[in-house]
């Protein structure tokens, strides 16, 4: 099986732009960056050429809009499932090549369709950059995680989905002013589509090779029955399968927006075509600007806790959208761009489609990154492809369901409304499905908001495969915060007692911990704690104990009991080899979460004031053939005091 080129040792660098300098990234965003920017060109050109200069019987301009968006998609529904089996079984630069040679083909069709104003020629084109687009679309996120790292992997996916809703919005403004261009504009569509697609074809040249992942893989070229192998592989992983159902929400949430906004700037904002030329730009500027922001709130890791912070901005600025929309006054006449934006009122709308999009960012680029994670390479492109089939259903809803609203006599602002409350619970059930959202936005929550939390070695906390992390114990809160450091889910070893903390408790249940009591005082439990443990091995997860027992009660390293050598017994009775990360929590002594000389916790919030530093030292990791009770306690007080 190949591996990952994301494994072999990658410069650094200090942040996701640096990205753009470098042969492994910078071609394959600028061949996708020209790929989206003439999609799009080419499409918005052709809707804006049947409404306003062809005269045709069969093709109304109120029902041009449905039919390219119509025929654009079903090359999605019928060859996604082919084409994630491709990207598996050959070499993605060389299917990026291909796809990049289909496109110039298909814009010399183009063109020629341009030329002659063919709108049968142009309808096929359509259909077949559909087609494009979906046989590029498993290639665009299997190719990342084989060329970054977990620790780039969040920032690149930022940077492309970035470069997407930019090359969108360009597209659609190219293609817009191109067309408009009186007697000639058809022919500079034609041109810049041919262009656009050189373009691609030439940084396509430049892509590194990225070696097949499943070269024995038989190819089905029945799309039903492949289909539906494709989602019942994903849905084999339900963290992924859930992930890409939070994907597709994200595509129904956004164009249920997108779908709406001339409709909502000529109805409700009396705008002319130019402000909604302005909210198209708004949105996509916040999208750009979530995706970014990203990486760095993440600390450059594959952080899904940014998700529900995502999920809570994307309902919360619905609603405000919808309250800002109805307290509009009606004007006397359509408002001109410059009379739109002079108005106060219109920045609140403004602000919250902003707002609303930036956290559809946040929402959607963690999600896309666990999925490349957490998928098995040799089938990535195929989990990729049942992600781009459940996205264009999930489309296609919306558009039926934005009907059926508009038909039952809701107002466009109401179904914004209905779609941001939609979301609130549509996100809760999700992160009641996959509590690992839940959980590590809560960590999130604590490292970011609540204390200053600094990492330094977490480097050693390995990204795949079984592994024991031992810790010193502090306060009420160090499981959430060796959270917040692992890029992967924690399963616990904990004192029982702790479950009986309000909240917490509740917490750590969610976190699925295991209690586990003294041996004197319940032999049963304490067997069966250890038991649990050793399946966590076994499953190639990581296990975290705390092996003082305890919260320390003076906030000095107690001596270290031997549940840990008993993790590691039946680990190597399993024939497992466990690598032990060590761990030092640090200045957490004294905070609210943990007690005090000659008191308790939980008491006197601000005893520490806001905004504590903390940190976290991570240790190399240990042979379980160079782990004692106390060779390993010196290497955690080590830690502690370095």
């Amino acid at each position: 099986m190949a591996h990952d080129l994301a494994s072999e040792g990658r410069p650094s660098h200090p942040n996701q732009f640096a990205l753009l300098t470098q042969r492994r990234f910078a071609p394959f965003f600028w061949t996708q960056f020209a790929g989206a920017a003439n999609d799009n060109l080419f499409k918005f050109a052709f809707t804006v050429m049947v409404t306003y200069q062809l005269q045709l019987d069969w093709l109304s301009p109120a029902m041009a809009g449905l039919v390219i968006g119509a025929l654009f998609i079903l090359p999605f529904l019928l060859f996604s499932a082919t084409s994630g089996q491709l990207t598996d079984k050959y070499d993605k630069t060389q299917v990026i090549r291909f796809v990049k040679n289909l496109e110039i083909g298909v814009m010399l069709l183009a063109a020629w369709g341009f030329w002659r104003s063919d709108a049968v020629v142009l309808l096929v084109c359509v259909c077949l950059m559909g087609l494009h687009s979906t046989l590029f679309g498993p290639v665009k996120f299997a190719y990342l995680p084989q060329h970054l790292d977990e620790r780039e992997l969040t920032g690149g996916n930022g940077m492309v989905e970035m470069g997407t809703f930019v090359a969108i919005l360009l597209g659609q403004v190219a293609g817009g002013l191109l067309v408009a261009v009186p007697e000639v504009g058809r022919h500079y569509v034609a041109f810049a589509c041919v262009a656009l697609a050189l373009l691609g074809r030439v940084s396509a040249q430049l892509v590194p090779l990225s070696p097949s992942t499943d070269p024995g893989l038989h190819i089905n070229w029945n799309p039903f029955t492949e289909t539906w192998r494709n989602l019942q592989l994903a849905h084999g992983n339900l963290v992924v399968f859930r992930s890409l159902l939070g994907i597709s929400w994200m595509w129904f949430f956004g164009a249920v927006f997108l779908s709406q906004f001339p409709s909502f700037a000529k109805e409700v904002l009396h705008g002319d075509a130019q402000v909604a030329s302005l909210l198209l730009v708004v949105f996509s500027v916040g999208i750009g600007a979530g995706s970014l922001l990203c990486e760095v709130l993440s600390h450059r890791h594959v952080e899904i806790g940014l998700v529900p912070l995502g999920a809570i901005g994307m309902s919360l600025f619905s609603v405000d959208l919808y309250w800002a929309a109805t307290a509009l006054p009606v004007p006397l006449a359509e408002l001109g761009l410059a009379q739109f934006v002079a108005q106060s009122g219109h920045w609140r709308v403004m602000v919250d489609l902003l707002l609303l999009s930036l956290f559809a960012g946040l929402y959607s680029v963690p999600m896309y990154a666990l999925i490349q994670l957490r998928s098995q390479p040799t089938h990535r492109a195929r989990i990729i492809a049942a992600n781009n089939i459940l996205n264009a259903l999930f489309m296609i809803a919306s558009s039926i369901l934005a009907g059926l609203l508009l038909k039952a006599g809701f107002s466009i602002p109401q179904i914004f409304l209905f779609t941001g409350l939609a979301n609130a619970v549509v996100a809760f059930y999700i992160f009641m499905l996959v509590p690992e959202y839940l959980l590590r936005f809560v960590a999130w929550v604590l490292s970011r908001c609540v204390y200053r939390y600094r990492v330094q070695g977490d480097q050693h906390i390995p990204v795949q495969g079984a592994a024991v992390l031992v810790c010193n114990h502090v306060s009420y809160v160090d499981a959430v915060l060796l959270m917040a450091a692992s890029p992967r889910p924690i399963r616990f070893l904990m004192d029982h007692r702790i479950f009986n903390v309000p909240v917490l408790g509740a917490l750590f249940r969610l976190a699925k911990a295991i209690p586990v009591a003294p041996r004197s005082e319940d032999p049963a439990a304490y067997e069966t704690a250890f038991e649990a443990a050793a399946q966590v091995l076994r499953e190639g997860d990581l296990l975290a104990i705390f092996p003082e027992g305890g919260i320390t009660r003076d906030g000095t390293l107690q001596p270290f009991k031997g549940g840990v050598m008993k993790i590691l017994e039946r680990a190597q009775a399993d024939g497992l080899s466990v690598p032990v990360i060590p761990m030092a929590l640090t200045n957490l002594w004294g905070s609210y979460f943990s007690r005090i000389e000659h008191g308790s916790a939980m008491v006197r919030p601000l005893r520490r004031g806001l905004f504590n530093r903390v940190g976290l030292n991570v240790g190399q990791p240990l042979t379980a053939a160079q782990v004692q009770p106390e060779a390993l306690h010196a290497v955690v007080d080590g830690l502690l005091r370095g």
